[in-house]
């Protein structure tokens, strides 16, 4: 499924989105470091298993049981492991603080544009509380030593990745840490995910005036954690409703501490007729409208707001999205190529996007799905809007985060042939 024909289709269904790896990545690592639990909701997606693997040099197994993980603790082995975090950023920088508090001595590796991504935050500060790091500046990374406890400053502006690393990290140091931020903090409803499983390991945190006060020498608790659906992903199925016809969306907790929930309120902004249920939300095709959006704490949201607003009345601009030029492509770069291609009025600025909406999207080309799930599916989206079909590639990058988007998309009523 590599190179996939997409064409214009009217959207009528019913759908879920899957369980939220956010929160699956969070709940297997406090599994792992508690050495026990389970976790249900995890779908087989490729950063499901770059996690899962990472974790198993934690001195645990993850056992199988359809969609459940059960945590059993085993021997570690002493040898260095090489840790595979495929393209999970999340892996990565949750990983590193964590096998450093551990005093496990490792080799991060990863593939597509993770070598590229930064982690300078941590060659900035973990070597000063005696962790040693081997870098060319991307990976592979290989640290030693172990992590000790004290003042860490961090920008809250690179990642909020880094801070729930620590987060993870610092209760298991044998003395107190502060994460003092440097500057404002972005994406923070990704950092109340990870307070929250901590939370529910009995990891206590302390939030102060410029950051955090993690007590040291505590002990992670089992816990079955359920994982909810997934936010960034119920935007894309929300998207087929606003664009193609009717959605009802169903297996989201509406009071989640996903900051992607916004897209509610922002597509109501743009005018989508969103009719609120016991068991979710049903969205149906509406005249739209270009609005002013802030996305610096929703950036995953970015690609498809993109799609939406090129097929709504005026201009949408959205900014405080840079951070995305460093994602696994520079989406930004990518969604305006692809949009532009498709006959969309679409520019970039300094830290986002400028897009003047057309009624209806020429599209019959063929476009790079840049090997990113979330522009891939962004492109399913405004195929809805196109007068042609359009052909992807890269559609198996799907795979990263939701295998059966696909299959999801057409029970829909939406239309897709192999090439």
């Amino acid at each position: 499924m590599s190179i996939i024909k997409v064409l214009p289709a009217v959207i009528d269904g019913c759908a879920a989105p899957p369980p939220s790896k956010s929160a699956a990545h969070r709940a297997l690592i406090c599994a792992a470091l508690a050495g026990g639990g389970s976790v249900s909701g995890i779908i087989e997606s490729d950063d499901m298993r770059a996690t899962i693997n990472g974790i198993s040099h934690l001195g645990v197994n993850a056992v199988y049981s359809g969609d459940k993980v059960t945590i059993q603790k085993v021997t570690a082995s002493k040898a260095a492991p090489v840790i595979d975090c495929i393209e999970s950023g999340s892996t990565l920088r949750f990983l590193v603080p964590v096998f450093a508090a551990c005093g496990i001595a490792c080799t991060f590796t990863g593939s597509g544009r993770l070598p590229l991504r930064p982690i300078g935050v941590y060659a900035d500060c973990l070597p000063q509380h005696g962790v040693k790091l081997k870098t060319s500046g991307g990976l592979p990374l290989t640290i030693e030593g172990r992590l000790q406890p004290g003042k860490f400053n961090l920008p809250g502006d690179v990642s909020s990745q880094f801070i729930s690393g620590l987060l993870f990290a610092l209760p298991l140091c044998d003395g107190d840490s502060d994460i003092i931020l440097t500057s404002p903090l972005q994406s923070e409803s990704y950092v109340d995910l990870t307070l929250n499983a901590l939370k529910s390991a009995d990891i206590k945190v302390h939030k102060t005036s410029h950051g955090w006060h993690v007590p040291g020498g505590q002990t992670y608790r089992p816990h079955d954690y359920k994982i909810e659906g997934d936010w960034s992903q119920a935007a894309f199925l929300l998207a087929l409703g606003a664009v193609g016809g009717r959605l009802e969306l169903k297996g989201i907790d509406m009071n989640s501490y996903q900051g992607d929930r916004a897209i509610i309120s922002l597509f109501e902004r743009m005018g989508a007729d969103i009719k609120r249920t016991e068991g979710g939300v049903i969205c149906r095709k509406n005249r739209l409208r270009g609005i002013n959006i802030d996305a610096s704490q929703i950036p995953d949201l970015v690609p498809v707001l993109a799609t939406v607003s090129a097929l709504a009345d005026g201009v949408t601009t959205i900014s405080g999205a840079e951070r995305l030029r460093l994602k696994e492509s520079d989406r930004l770069e990518a969604i305006t190529h692809c949009l532009k291609k498709m006959g969309a009025k679409i520019e970039q600025t300094a830290d986002g996007l400028r897009i003047e909406g057309v009624e209806r999207l020429e599209g019959g080309v063929k476009l790079s799905g840049f090997g990113d799930h979330r522009i891939v599916m962004s492109l399913a989206v405004a195929a809805l809007g196109c007068l042609n079909p359009i052909t992807i590639t890269d559609a198996d990058s799907v795979k990263k985060s939701w295998p059966s988007f696909f299959e999801e998309y057409k029970k829909c009523g939406g239309a897709v042939d192999v090439i």
